[in-house]
């Protein structure tokens, strides 16, 4: 063997070790740790918080310290919050390259849930935007709570009068979601015809109404128990994926969004205009270390060779997007779907419902 060959054989084994022991740390879960004792007299509320990574059970409803709004914050008192498929793969830390963001071992931020509605509580001196008493809704850790501080310039929005806290609780992560999708990514304009690949989840369920909101043909899938429910939120057309496989149909689309990513990036091509778009935004659960992200990496390495694009989200949770799904929902043109309601106390039964998934819509927690 050659002088560079030998260090080559050396690099390629001090790289395979690398990623064992990469791999090796990420999936250590360290145990759960005992809450930090409060300051005496410290204001206190009752959250939610996960202090390892695991199953429902490593949820808990505690007493913590109660948020001070800072010069540019809004405090809010939560009303109604809601979770998200997002809010598992953070309790269990999977697939495990996101805990190089979230904590190796352990999570770093250990209060729980982002989707809040309620009523602003108290502002700090510097906040323009909103005054206390105003009913708001958005995104922010820690939402699972009886009080979430907010920067006024973040994911915060005034809530639409004709529609309830739960309702409202229900839109931030999904529906912004659907949103940056369809506008963003597939860049859908009237008259289009766009297939929603679960379309009676939470995404799934603003994502047909928003398509329509933008004059668009709608075909919704869905399994046979949901078809109505599916149609009844506007869907042109409703495909049950049970009796029919809509990628040997002859049925073409310029937009697909997939939020069960059940299908090859191959068989979505055979239904996809020439210049068509498949967003990814869900798939299945997948292997430990990369989940779901293993279908778009796919469709990275295939869009360069075809006339489709195939693009993957990571929506982005902002104000000006809550104020343009409010007048949607002002104008009657959307609606939050709502399956379940669980008090603050059973998130855990709330999260082991959702991870079954067959949550039609959104499942909402009550805050008291």
């Amino acid at each position: 063997m050659t002088r560079r060959g030998r260090i080559l054989g050396v690099l390629v084994a001090g790289l395979a070790l690398a990623v064992l022991g990469l791999g090796v740390v990420l999936g250590r879960d360290s145990p759960c740790e005992p809450a930090e004792p409060l300051p005496p007299g410290a204001a206190t509320m009752k959250a939610i918080v996960y202090r390892c990574y695991g199953p429902p059970e490593v949820l808990a409803l505690e007493e913590v310290a109660k948020p001070a709004p800072a010069q540019n914050e809004v405090l809010v008192k939560v009303e109604a919050a809601a979770i998200n498929p997002l809010d598992w793969h953070y309790m269990r830390g999977q697939p495990y390259f996101m805990r190089l963001f979230s904590g190796i071992g352990k999570p770093k931020v250990t209060r729980f849930g982002v989707d809040f509605a309620g009523t602003v509580a108290a502002v700090g001196a510097d906040v323009t935007l909103f005054r206390v008493g105003d009913r708001v809704f958005g995104g922010r850790s820690g939402a699972l709570a009886e009080y979430v501080a907010v920067r006024e310039d973040r994911a915060l929005a005034l809530k639409p009068e004709n529609i309830t806290f739960a309702e409202a609780a229900a839109v931030p992560v999904a529906a912004i979601t659907a949103l940056q999708a369809l506008r963003d990514k597939g860049a859908v304009r009237p008259g289009q015809k766009v297939l929603v690949n679960g379309a009676s989840g939470g995404v799934g369920t603003f994502a047909v109404q928003i398509a329509k909101a933008y004059g668009a043909e709608v075909t919704g899938v869905s399994s046979t128990r949901n078809v109505e429910l599916v149609r009844s939120i506007g869907a042109d057309h409703v495909i049950d994926y049970k009796l029919t496989d809509f990628t040997q149909g002859t049925e073409r689309y310029d937009v697909i969004i997939d939020n069960v990513g059940n299908h090859s990036l191959l068989a979505l091509r055979r239904v996809l205009e020439p210049e068509g778009v498949v967003v990814m935004i869900g798939g299945p659960g997948g292997d430990q270390w990369i989940g779901p992200l293993l279908q778009p990496i796919g469709a990275a390495v295939l869009s360069p060779f075809v006339s489709q694009s195939f693009a993957g989200l990571l929506a982005e949770l902002n104000p000006e997007d809550l104020r343009v799904l409010g007048e949607f929902l002002a104008a009657g043109k959307m609606k939050s779907v709502i399956d379940r309601r669980y008090p603050l106390r059973e998130v855990p039964v709330a999260i082991a419902y959702l991870e079954e998934g067959r949550a039609r819509g959104k499942v909402v927690i009550d805050v008291p």
